[in-house]
């Protein structure tokens, strides 16, 4: 299934056609930082395996800075794409995914620049520390020189999405994710005749597989996939083009930009909290990360959906399309959640090993059981978030989306920390107030309460409908 969405009879299969390949893509690209984890809570000497799994939850949210960097163009790519392949205007779709991926250039090589000399002052003002922050910084500098490679994936697969093809994807993140689990796990352990070369080795091997998938894109795009042509002579800038991607994009880059700062500042909160904490922070988000990658699977169904279905000027099978991602979605996260809530014991065990009681590696686990039984009980809102979300920017309606993370970010989960969170909150001109001072155990349930109500505002704008009505 490609370009045919739009003549396929129904929506559930299709719906499904466009999710499960996504699902899959995704999930691989979870496996990349999962092996990671697994590495820095095994590769590693003891005595650098709580600083390491802090390091690599900082990490997590550094690549996921990176993917937000190219957010607004790629956003504006699988809208601009989906919106003229449903309009039949195949040649103007190409068109589109050419200059998506001249636009993404231009902030690949500002991204590199910024995560390698920028690397020191990021970890520094993310307040980890001692050897966590050492090995983050390194980790850092090791991964920037993939940065172009990155915009390649996020980028190219954001147009191959609006096209409908959500299988290439699938196809190149497994053989990203075969690359790094080999290489990353050889250099790490030292097999064979390779050296052991521990955390670099981990950073080294996620790098590589990277450069491999973005080549692995490129070629795809080069070959036609989908229709998305690679030709030279458009990829010379096309000013018009460009601004009709980023007008679309913008706000969903902003909002995404909105949401890794204030998750940055989050994390910076716990952080100050002490390396323990942060090492069961970074674990819980990673064990909490299949719950995002169901949610993300069917957003993209919705967005395709909806925008190829708009552009056939179909407003009611968009509806039904959301609606057909929205219940699956659903029902796959919420299982997720019952998982999380009665099973945080066994995602721990797989990230850390059998511990010896009384050890560092023994309390971050505990803590980060019960920071799943908390997260647990956002799983069905993180997906109404996720899907009406993703509806709404395959319709071109970004700005309301972000309006609403600004509502929830910095009016529900921002103060929400220094208040329930933290025992002192410290206040311009009035010095430190007392909190309430539930550390990190209240900080989780402040997400909570911001996902949830996120998830109502976002709810009430998809059934406003104004999205029907929007121009691309």
């Amino acid at each position: 299934m490609s370009t045919h969405l739009v003549r396929a009879s129904g929506e559930f299969r299709p719906m499904l056609q466009l999710a499960l390949p996504v699902l899959a893509e995704q999930s691989l690209e979870f496996l990349v930082g999962m092996v990671d984890t697994y590495l820095a809570g095994h590769a590693l000497p003891d005595d650098l395996k709580t600083p390491g799994l802090a390091a690599v939850g900082l990490m997590a949210y550094a690549m996921w800075m990176t993917f937000t960097i190219f957010a607004s163009v790629g956003v504006g790519a699988t809208a601009v794409i989906a919106r003229l392949i449903g309009a039949g205007e195949k040649e103007d779709a190409a068109l589109a995914a050419n200059q998506a991926l001249v636009a993404g250039a231009f902030a690949a090589i500002l991204g590199t620049a910024a995560l390698y000399f920028g690397a020191s002052g990021f970890v520094s003002i993310m307040q980890l520390e001692a050897e966590a922050a050492e090995l983050a910084a390194q980790y850092l500098r090791i991964i920037a020189p993939s940065i172009p490679f990155l915009m390649i994936i996020a980028i190219g697969t954001a147009c191959l999405h609006g096209a409908g093809d959500t299988v290439s994807g699938m196809g190149v993140m497994t053989i990203v994710n075969l690359i790094n689990v080999g290489l990353s796990t050889t250099l790490a352990f030292g097999w064979g005749p390779a050296p052991q070369l521990g955390w670099s080795g981990i950073a080294i091997g996620t790098a590589v597989a990277h450069v491999v998938g973005g080549g692995l894109v490129l070629l795809l795009l080069a070959g036609g996939r989908a229709g998305m042509q690679l030709h030279w002579r458009w990829l010379r800038p096309d000013r018009e083009m460009i601004w009709r991607l980023v007008r679309i994009g913008l706000p969903s880059g902003a909002n995404d930009a909105l949401t890794l700062g204030c998750h940055l500042w989050y994390l910076g909160l716990i952080n100050s909290m002490g390396t323990l904490t942060a090492a069961a922070h970074g674990l819980g988000v990673r064990c909490e990360g299949p719950s995002f990658l169901g949610a993300g699977a069917f957003a993209v169904a919705a967005s395709t959906m909806t925008g190829q279905y708009l552009g056939a000027k179909d407003p009611v099978r968009a509806f039904r399309g959301t609606m057909n991602s929205l219940g699956a979605g659903m029902a796959l996260v919420s299982a997720y959640g019952v998982f999380l809530y009665f099973g945080g014991d066994i995602l721990t065990w797989l990230y850390l090993g059998k511990v010896e009681p009384g050890s560092a590696n023994a309390e971050t686990a505990a803590l980060t059981v019960r920071l799943l039984k908390i997260v647990a009980f956002s799983t069905p809102f993180m997906a109404i978030l996720a899907i009406l979300a993703g509806a709404l920017r395959g319709a071109g309606d970004t700005r309301f989306p972000f309006l609403i993370t600004m509502i929830g970010h910095l009016g529900i989960r921002i103060p929400g920390v220094y208040i329930i969170a933290l025992d002192t909150i410290p206040l311009p001109f009035f010095g430190d107030v007392p909190g309430l001072g539930y550390g990190i155990l209240g900080a989780w349930w402040v997400m909570v309460f911001d996902v949830v109500v996120r998830a109502l505002l976002m709810t009430g704008r998809y059934w406003h409908g104004g999205w029907r009505e929007i121009e691309v």
